[in-house]
C-alpha cells in the first residue's frame, strides 16, 4: 500500500510546489501602491513624529506591516483558493470578526478615539476588527452566491436571506459607529449580488432602501447633521465640522498642478488632522499636484482593471465571485476615501488603501490580495 502523506508534508507540498505564474500587473500596481504609500506616510507624518524623537516611527511601523503582508501575500498567493470556500473556514472568519466587532463596542475593551470605538489592543497592537469584517463577507457572500443558483433572481427567497449576515456586520460597526466602513461593505455585497445575477429591479430597490437608511442615520444626531452640512460648505464652518474639509481642500489648492514638492507642503504642520490616515490624500495633492493625484487614480484603477479581468477570466464561478469581492472592498473604500478628501461625499473616517497609517490593515490587505493573486493563475481554467 502506497504510505499517506501527514497533513504537515501535504501543506509544505502545497505551498512550494510549482505553479502558473500570478498576473503581473497585479504585482506591479501592488509594489507601485505600497511605494507611493509609504512615500506619501514619510511627508506627512515626518514632521510630527519628531516630537516621539524618531522622524520614521509611523514609516518603520508601516513597514513592519508591510513585511508582515509580504509574508502572508506569498503564503495566500500559492494556498489553492479553492479551500476558502470551505464552511468551517468561512465560519470561522465571520464567527472571529463578529466576537471581535462586539468587543470592539464595549466600554473599556475598545480603544475611544475622537467619539468612536473601532480599535481593539492584543499584545500592544492596534487594529480594526472591520478591517477583517470586509474580507470575511467578501468570502461568504463568494461561497454563498456561487451556491444560490435561480435563487438569486428571488428577492425574498434568495437575496434577502443572503444579506441576513452583512446587514448584521454592517449594525455591528455601525454602532461603532463607523457609517463609512459598514456602507463599503454593503455596496461590495451588492456588487456581488449583481455579478451573480440577480434582477436591476431589486438591486435598485435595494439602493433606494439603502440611502433612506443612511438618510436617517445621517439626519437622526445632531453631530451628524453639522458634519452633513459642513460637506455641502465647509468653509462656512471653517471653525468646527468643516474645518477638516476646509483644509483638506487648501492642501489641494496650495499644490496646484505640478505640487510643493516631496516635503514642502505645509498643512501637516498641524493644520490638517489626521495627515497619516484619514486623510493622506490631501497630502499627495499638496506634494504632488493634480498631476500626483490622477497618478494615484490611475492605479487604484489599473488595480480594479487588473482584479476584475482575473474575475472575468476565472471559469469557476467561486474564484470569480472571490476575485470581483475582494477587488471590489479595496477599490470602494479607495473611491470613498477619496471622495470624501476632495470634498464631493460627506466626511467620515475612511482609510485610503496602502496609504494610510495601519500596519495590520496593510497586512490583512495584502494577504487577501495574496489569494486575488492565486486565482489569478488559475484563471481560464476549469475548475477541477
Amino acid at each position: 500500500m502506497l504510505e499517506r502523506e501527514s497533513a504537515p508534508k501535504r501543506i509544505i507540498n502545497v505551498l512550494t510546489r510549482r505553479r502558473n505564474p500570478v498576473d503581473g500587473m497585479l504585482v506591479a500596481v501592488l509594489i507601485m501602491l505600497l511605494s507611493a504609500g509609504l512615500l506619501v506616510l514619510f511627508s506627512a507624518t515626518y514632521y510630527t513624529a519628531q516630537d516621539t524623537g524618531h522622524p520614521l516611527d509611523e514609516v518603520l511601523r508601516q513597514l513592519f506591516g508591510v513585511a508582515l503582508g509580504t509574508a502572508a501575500c506569498v503564503i495566500t498567493s500559492r494556498i489553492p483558493y479553492r479551500l476558502w470556500r470551505q464552511p468551517g473556514v468561512v465560519a470561522a472568519g465571520l464567527i472571529l470578526s463578529a466576537i471581535l466587532l462586539t468587543l470592539v463596542i464595549i466600554p473599556g475593551v475598545g480603544v475611544y478615539i475622537n467619539g468612536s470605538r473601532r480599535w481593539l489592543v492584543l499584545a500592544g497592537v492596534s487594529f480594526q476588527p472591520s478591517e477583517l469584517a470586509k474580507f470575511a463577507i467578501v468570502l461568504y457572500m463568494a461561497t454563498v452566491l456561487s451556491h444560490a443558483g435561480p435563487r438569486v433572481k428571488s428577492l425574498w427567497k434568495g437575496i434577502v436571506p443572503i444579506l441576513v449576515i452583512p446587514g448584521i456586520t454592517f449594525l455591528l460597526i455601525l454602532e461603532q459607529p463607523n457609517l463609512s466602513t459598514a456602507g463599503s461593505i454593503m455596496i461590495v455585497s451588492l456588487i456581488l449580488i449583481i455579478m451573480a445575477g440577480a434582477k436591476w429591479r431589486h438591486i435598485l430597490l435595494m439602493l433606494v432602501g439603502g440611502i433612506c437608511v443612511g438618510g436617517y442615520y445621517a439626519w437622526s444626531e445632531p453631530y451628524r447633521r453639522r458634519r452633513l452640512m459642513s460637506f455641502m460648505d465647509p468653509f462656512a464652518m471653517m471653525s468646527d465640522e468643516g474645518y477638516q474639509l476646509s483644509q483638506s481642500l487648501i492642501a489641494f489648492g496650495s499644490g496646484g498642478l505640478f505640487g510643493m514638492g516631496l516635503g514642502q507642503g505645509r498643512q501637516k504642520y498641524a493644520y490638517l488632522p489626521y495627515p497619516e490616515s484619514d486623510f493622506i490624500f490631501a497630502i499627495v495633492g499638496e506634494d504632488f499636484g493634480l498631476l500626483g493625484c490622477c497618478a494615484v487614480i490611475a492605479l487604484f484603477v489599473c488595480l480594479m482593471v487588473a482584479g476584475f479581468r482575473v474575475a472575468v477570466a476565472c471559469r469557476d464561478k467561486f474564484g470569480a465571485l472571490l476575485a470581483a469581492g475582494i477587488t471590489a472592498s479595496i477599490t470602494v473604500q479607495a473611491f470613498l476615501n477619496m471622495g470624501v478628501v476632495v470634498g464631493i461625499l460627506p466626511t467620515t473616517g475612511l482609510p485610503l488603501p496602502f496609504f494610510s497609517a495601519g500596519g495590520t490593515s496593510v497586512s490583512i490587505t495584502m494577504a487577501a490580495m495574496g489569494v486575488l493573486m492565486n486565482i489569478s493563475r488559475t484563471a481560464g481554467k476549469m475548475d477541477s
